[in-house]
């Protein structure tokens, strides 16, 4: 099996919902998303996909979330904006895009979310 990691960042804020403490009161985070992929078989270039072309995937993602109060989008309006579902979010719109552009043969592994230097979540399937 073959891997590839590329990573991103974003500036939001976000409030927690059915919480108690200071992460009920709106503020924000300089996130840092990782996203993994993994597939058994590498393109005639001997690429599992290239690093160029999963940027522009996880591009409309980070745009959306860049500079917003995640609260006040879909699916966070519903959802809670926890770092394990933003992991969960960026794995999920990331494979719907993969999917297409590979024909099936990469897949994302999974998706890490750090809200701090220190603190990280990761979601996989």
């Amino acid at each position: 099996m073959f891997e590839v990691t590329v990573e991103a960042t974003f500036s939001s804020g976000h409030y927690l919902r059915n919480y108690r403490g200071k992460c009920e009161n709106p503020h924000g985070h300089n996130y840092k998303v990782l996203v993994t992929l993994v597939g058994k078989e590498l393109d005639a270039s001997g690429l599992l996909l290239d690093f160029k072309l999963l940027k522009q995937v996880m591009r409309p993602v980070v745009d959306y979330l860049d500079h917003q109060m995640i609260n006040d989008l879909e699916p966070f309006t519903t959802v809670n904006p926890s770092a394990e579902n933003l992991a969960k979010y960026f794995f999920d719109e990331t494979s719907k895009q993969l999917f297409e552009m590979s024909e099936g043969r990469v897949s994302v592994k999974q998706s890490t979310i750090y809200e701090t230097d220190t603190s990280m979540a990761t979601y996989y399937e």
